[in-house]
């Protein structure tokens, strides 16, 4: 196995946080044992979000940086009598991805319960109705108990977390790093190492590296956070499709795994910024960090709902190529991880109030 080093570690610690949307505790205090060293300042919105704050300039404007604490999951919704468990999906999920799958289930006093998501078996359906993905309507989690009372002796209720059970690991190309929960501990992760990078550093700023609540179920946290904030710039760091595995055609998917963070020009939640977006071109070139661009016609980040804030405010999402997110593991680079960090460190730099008003007004 691969020894660790303290990134890996941090981002393990994230990774391994369980936490739905509503349910983001867990993560919540993982990032705040890392952001914390670097920060003068910490707070949460209402939601949970939290909220790193670094001064450079007391005078100068307000840069949010956000990732979004919450991963895909499910929720308990109903205990049968014989104790199997029905569930709702919370965040986006494909049927196909989720049978025989592992979960592990939170209970209110913080145990877990290892189950497995179920279905009716191959064996005894006709032939037409094995060729149909299964509905997920029809699925169910198994933990092993022979009754309700059993399930509910164990602690589970309806409301409880479920979340998809897998062991961080690094592959033996040890760039890439395959993980849960990537959408998306590594804006957080993002966030971290920013407010890291800015610990000596002068910045004519006030930086705020936030952990957004409840993003998969439509960018709850970060309208909350930047109500509370009130940036002058806002930067959602996610992750974006990576187009890079077979039968994927470059029009489908353009990012690349390693090829660098991918600036998003247009999705279902926001319109880049065109000032800001060219201001982070410029820098990318200007200190040779790799990046590519991406469109989604579908989906959004947290800037969908930071640029409506307030009066409205320029902003960008910056991703990482993932693949296979939304499911139990996804797949990254983790040199895109260290050239988002890199490229947000040099953009914060020349975010002065001029070269914000500028961007803003003209």
């Amino acid at each position: 196995m691969t020894k660790l080093d303290d990134t890996l570690t941090m981002l393990k610690a994230l990774t391994d946080a369980k936490g739905i949307a509503g349910n983001e505790r867990e993560p919540r205090e993982v990032m705040q044992t890392y952001i914390e060293p670097f920060a003068d300042a910490l707070t949460q919105d209402g939601l949970g979000s939290l909220i790193a704050q670094k001064t450079g300039d007391a005078d100068g404007p307000k840069i949010m940086v956000a990732g979004h604490l919450d991963e895909v999951g499910f929720m308990v919704s109903k205990i049968d009598d014989k104790g199997f468990i029905s569930f709702q999906t919370v965040g986006g999920w494909w049927s196909q991805v989720m049978l025989a799958q592992r979960v592990t289930i939170v209970t209110r006093k913080g145990d877990t319960v290892t189950g497995i998501i179920g279905s009716k078996p191959p064996h005894i359906l006709t032939p037409e109705a094995r060729k149909k993905p299964v509905d997920i309507k029809d699925m169910f989690i198994d933990v092993g108990a022979t009754s309700k009372e059993e399930v509910m002796e164990w602690g589970i209720l309806p409301g409880d977390m479920v979340v998809p059970y897998f062991e961080f690991t690094v592959m033996n190309n040890e760039k890439y790093l395959l993980a849960k929960a990537w959408d998306n501990r590594i804006g957080c992760a993002i966030a971290i190492e920013v407010m890291k990078a800015l610990k000596g550093e002068k910045h004519p700023n006030i930086v705020f590296g936030v952990g957004a609540a409840q993003e998969e179920i439509g960018l709850r946290g970060a309208r909350t956070a930047a109500a509370k904030i009130q940036p002058d710039i806002g930067f959602a760091v996610d992750v974006g499709v990576a187009g890079d595995t077979p039968g994927v055609s470059s029009k489908e998917a353009m990012g690349k795994m390693g090829d660098g963070p991918q600036l998003v020009l247009f999705d279902a939640s926001m319109v880049s910024h065109k000032g800001l977006r060219e201001l982070v071109i410029d820098t990318a070139e200007e200190h040779g960090i790799p990046y590519q661009f991406e469109t989604m016609a579908g989906g959004g980040t947290d800037a969908g709902s930071i640029h409506l804030s307030g009066k409205g405010v320029p902003s960008l999402a910056i991703c990482i190529p993932t693949r296979y997110i939304h499911s139990h593991a996804a797949m990254l680079h983790r040199d895109d991880f260290e050239n988002t960090v890199k490229l947000m460190v040099e953009v914060i730099k020349k975010l002065d109030r001029v070269t914000v008003n500028k961007i803003t007004f003209e």
